[in-house]
């Protein structure tokens, strides 16, 4: 086979827009239940009809942030702040019925200083307009923040931290505006599409969309500053059937920021049935060092280490593997990686990192040789290298390295999303082995080094080319750095399962055994 991211939250009543359906009145009785639903954690807070969250107010505080920074800090200091608001509409319907629906928001100020070589952090939640205006509570609430900050720094280890100067940003779209319009009776549609379309005898079927609209700004005392408003969707769904003692759970999700069109729902119903299906018969596992095929939602326990191995944060630390082996060749040709901030229509995309560098791709792994690690501002300082713009901050802490769209492949091209048949065209030749969907347990214990061992929790064998049927009390385990020497082939069912755009990966001599 061929390589070829104190919370101020408030309630939502359903949205008084009629949904533009063929089925409006089944969608307007739904968004009735939805306007009638109240959840007993939530009694008393305000309605919220607003979709479009504001950061004009918590900008100010920021620019005042700074501008007190400037003038108390001493030569040879500096600042950077971030502050981000988030609406999240939230639908969740449990055994197939709407069970919650409503609105939370959250914002926030994170605060960094270089204050006499050392560095230092704080953060709040208390933003509301009395709090970040220009009048003296606003100041009083300004400098109180710094003087945290200043405190945390007189702690804080000895850092040659530079701020980066005021640069050109990339043009990436983010913000889709139906995304941000959507009325809660839309979400409320999209879930009971799924309903109906995965309901089965003997099966009880969960759907949960949430609708996130943000507002990103960050600046520093050098002069560079960045804004932009983001949308996502996240849309999931699962199956449970229970028979006896056979307890079978099959889901899946998609996430972008627009919108998911009909065709991408009706990917999501075929990728559960499809493996519900096959799912329905058990068969016993496979023993022995086995040809296996993980699919792009079974690959975390196989990519795992190794973008853990590419973090700066790690190679600083001495226990990434691949801290001295940049410019060789560690994996199969076929294996590329490249890490895309400006991924067009991904959540995780963005115009600059939380530490006000401009995005770009970074290309991890090419045809088998590393490249380069990712870095944020502290790490590349430390590691007397350029950051790579993958700075994450979140209101409380300090920045770190984090990983924004990986994609997988040499090609580099994640915009498709299709479902296509289980095991992306890989099965055929492989006389005895296993489809690994998903494994239990992935991110415990030394990820890092390589080594993995997993019970399955959906996997299928593979006899003769096609799938025989799910396999039960059966685990695979390897090393990372050894299977992914010898690729035997990569899908041709490469999709975006979160922030990872991966095909299916068939490994050869992996360990299986029965348990």
């Amino acid at each position: 086979m061929s390589c070829s991211r104190a919370t101020c939250s408030r309630r939502s009543t359903a949205s008084t827009t009629s949904p533009v359906t063929s089925a409006g009145t089944r969608w307007a009785a739904a968004a009735a239940r939805a306007a009638s639903f109240r959840s007993p954690s939530r009694k008393g807070r305000r309605t919220c009809a607003s979709r479009k969250p504001s950061s004009g107010a918590t900008s100010r505080m920021i620019d005042g942030l700074l501008e007190l920074a400037r003038r108390r800090l001493e030569q040879g200091g500096g600042a950077d702040a971030l502050e981000r608001r988030v609406e999240r509409t939230s639908v969740a319907f449990e055994w197939g019925r709407l069970k919650a629906a409503g609105v939370t928001e959250e914002a926030g100020v994170n605060l960094r200083v270089l204050h006499r070589g050392r560095v230092g952090v704080a953060g709040t939640t208390n933003v509301g307009a009395e709090n970040v205006g220009a009048g003296d509570a606003g100041a009083q609430h300004a400098a109180l923040l710094l003087d945290r900050a200043l405190a945390s720094a007189e702690l804080g280890e000895e850092l040659a931290l530079a701020f980066p100067s005021r640069a050109k940003l990339p043009r990436v779209t983010t913000h889709v505006q139906r995304t941000a319009d959507a009325s809660l009776a839309r979400l409320i549609e999209i879930g009971q599409f799924l309903l109906e379309r995965l309901t089965r005898e003997g099966c009880q079927v969960n759907v949960a969309i949430e609708r996130d609209v943000s507002d990103t700004r960050v600046a520093n005392t050098a002069g560079a500053e960045g804004a932009y408003r983001s949308t996502g969707v996240a849309v999931s769904a699962d199956v449970w059937r229970i028979a006896g003692d056979d307890v079978l759970a099959i889901g899946d999700a998609i996430e972008s920021t627009d919108l998911p069109s009909e065709d991408a729902l009706e990917g999501v119903v075929r990728s559960i049935t499809s493996r519900l299906d096959h799912a329905l018969r058990i068969v016993a596992p496979p023993e022995g060092a086995l040809p296996v095929v993980f699919t792009p939602a079974g690959l975390s326990a196989v990519l795992l280490p190794v973008t853990q191995g590419l973090s700066g944060k790690a190679v600083l630390q001495g226990i990434s593997p691949l801290a001295t082996r940049v410019g060789q060749r560690v994996f199969d040709e076929c294996f590329s990686l490249t890490d895309d901030p400006l991924a067009p229509g991904r959540t995780a995309s963005r115009p600059l990192d939380d530490e006000c560098v401009p995005s770009r791709g970074t290309g991890l792994v090419e045809r088998g040789v590393v490249q380069r690690f990712i870095y944020d501002l502290e790490t590349a300082a430390r590691a007397t290298t350029a950051s790579t713009g993958h700075g994450k901050r979140g209101i409380f802490g300090k920045p770190v390295p984090g990983y924004t769209n990986l994609i997988l492949g040499e090609s580099g091209d994640g915009r498709r999303e299709t479902w296509r048949e289980l095991g992306g065209g890989l099965l055929k030749g492989i006389n005895d082995g296993l489809l690994v969907d998903d494994l239990i347990g992935v991110g415990q214990g030394n990820v890092i080094g390589g080594a993995f061992s997993h019970p399955v929790a959906l996997a299928y064998r593979i006899e003769r080319g096609e799938i025989a049927g799910r396999v039960k009390d059966a685990a695979v385990a390897g090393n990372v750095y050894e299977l992914l020497k010898r690729i035997a082939g990569l899908g041709n069912d490469a999709r975006w399962t979160g922030s990872r755009f991966t095909p299916s990966l068939l490994l050869e001599g992996v360990a299986v055994a029965r348990r």
